[in-house]
């Protein structure tokens, strides 16, 4: 991923990023569409089904609530910078909300959004991976469901 970032950039000659610079709804809005990308990914690679399916298991995946529902298993496991950007996510000040989910989910789901934008924006690829996977699948990493 390192070198997509590196080519993307080349290739549209875009300025080097620093993501510590961006604010934390932008690192949110970067990391929501990556996310989204990655679980989308990971469902069409394990099954060859219909759209309709593939949607609503990745809508379960990707709404808010479930994002906060990551956080509670990834927080423990956050680097104090990843941890500083999560902070900073989950305390912005939105003036949009969740359609379907309550402001505690939904300022967490921000901040779970802002560090996966901050990790592809770093091009550190292989960290936003071992988070996504750690909080999917917590059985698979030494932690309970």
């Amino acid at each position: 991923m390192e070198e997509s970032i590196e080519y993307l950039q080349h290739l549209f000659r875009l300025p080097e990023v620093n993501p510590k610079q961006y604010s934390p709804l932008t690192l949110a809005y970067i990391g929501d569409a990556v996310y989204e990308l990655v679980i989308r990914t990971i469902l069409v690679s394990r099954a060859n089904t219909q759209v309709s399916k593939l949607h609503k298991k990745a809508s379960s995946l990707v709404k808010a609530e479930k994002q906060s529902e990551l956080v509670e298993i990834l927080e423990p496991h956050f680097t104090p910078e990843e941890e500083h950007i999560y902070k900073r996510g989950r305390n912005a000040k939105s003036y949009t909300s969740a359609k379907n989910a309550g402001i505690v989910d939904y300022r967490r789901a921000t901040g779970f959004e802002a560090v996966m934008g901050y990790l592809y924006l770093k091009g550190d690829f292989r960290r936003m991976m071992d988070l996504i996977k750690m909080g999917i699948e917590p059985g698979e990493n030494g932690n309970e469901e």
